[in-house]
């Protein structure tokens, strides 16, 4: 075994009942683009959605399209923009699209987009609507670092949205459903929060959360290294004395990016440091013994945080979990559906 993915359904499934108790009255839309943020989207989509989430959001028409087959009356939004093709798909499919423009598409259910700040896919004023138009939303530049601007953008969007108010209005996104109670109007749109992961970067047990991904792998090799040898590309670690190290056999094609030595793993109940330089196939760590091969070690699970592996790499959990390759010529995947 290269390395073994687990996704918790149930951990997914309480996330999202978190969310709506935070929520209070307002909707949870499960945003599961990107195959759910590397999760696995359509098993993610139907937990999110068995649990009370009401819609589900993605980037592309496609990745709703795919969603579309699984779940055929399930309201699906595609906020990415749209070719005048995917438009007709989305139309055939009875998708709806989010604008950032004046042309408002016909025959298609409609959300368009104010930029109050975001600064990025949005119109500056918002038109009197047609009748394809079923909701209003925009997008938060800051609710996990400057509450203050994401409040001013809030404020814009309601006094904006004010004539509007009988169609579907939605701000909120993770960070803002957890800490900004003005924030929810009819739905916020979720996504880091369902998998169980901080849109803070901290622990995200913090707001009762649970991660839904772990990972797992072994230790294929344990390796003495005397005082002056090295390990991997480069000699970017010098033993300094006679030290174990253990090598996994994963890497930067798995996931497990380069700029992630120095972080931890926990091996034999033990917190170990990645050392020298991430391979594409393998990775060095430093060991207290000699350990045997099959040991296992958790790269990300319990005791080791994923947000703990974005710190030290500079970097989001979005994109470390999104990075992680599920592919299964490179890694088994599990599913488990624990209460």
């Amino acid at each position: 075994m290269r390395s073994e993915l687990t996704i918790d359904l149930g951990a997914l499934r309480r996330n999202v009942k978190t969310l709506l108790r935070a929520l209070d009255g307002a909707e949870v839309w499960a945003v599961v683009k990107a195959n759910a943020y590397g999760h696995g989207a359509v098993d993610c989509a139907g937990a999110a959605l068995g649990a009370g989430a009401s819609a589900l959001c993605v980037a592309t028409v496609g990745e709703a399209l795919q969603l579309r087959r699984e779940f055929s009356t399930t309201p699906i939004l595609v906020m990415g923009p749209a070719s005048n093709r995917e438009v007709a798909e989305a139309r055939d499919a009875g998708l709806a699209l989010v604008v950032s423009g004046d042309e408002i598409p016909e025959g298609v259910a409609v959300h368009v987009k104010l930029d109050t700040g975001m600064g990025r896919w949005g119109i500056s004023e918002l038109p009197a609507p047609p009748r394809e138009v079923v909701g209003v939303m925009t997008h938060l530049a800051t609710a996990d670092t400057d509450l203050e601007f994401a409040r001013a953008q809030i404020e814009r969007f309601r006094v904006a949205t004010e004539p509007l108010a009988h169609l579907t209005r939605h701000v909120a996104n993770s960070a803002a459903a957890l800490r900004i109670p003005e924030s929810r109007f009819d739905a916020a749109r979720c996504g880091i929060a369902i998998y169980g992961l901080s849109p803070f970067g901290t622990d995200a047990a913090e707001d009762g959360l649970a991660p839904v991904l772990s990972w797992a792998s072994e230790v294929a090799q344990s390796k003495l290294l005397h005082a002056g040898e090295s390990t991997g590309y480069g000699r970017r670690f010098v033993a300094e004395r006679d030290t174990w190290i253990g090598i996994l056999p994963v890497g930067y094609a798995d996931g497990f990016r380069r700029d992630l030595s120095g972080t931890e793993v926990r091996i034999g109940g033990e917190r170990c440091r990645v050392i020298g330089a991430v391979s594409m196939d393998a990775t060095a760590v430093e060991l207290n013994r000699e350990l045997p091969p099959g040991t296992p070690v958790t790269i990300v699970g319990p005791g080791v945080l994923l947000e703990e592996h974005a710190r030290v790499a500079g970097t989001l959990t979005y994109e470390l979990a999104c990075g992680i390759n599920s592919s299964p010529s490179r890694a088994r995947r599990v599913v488990v559906d624990a209460a």
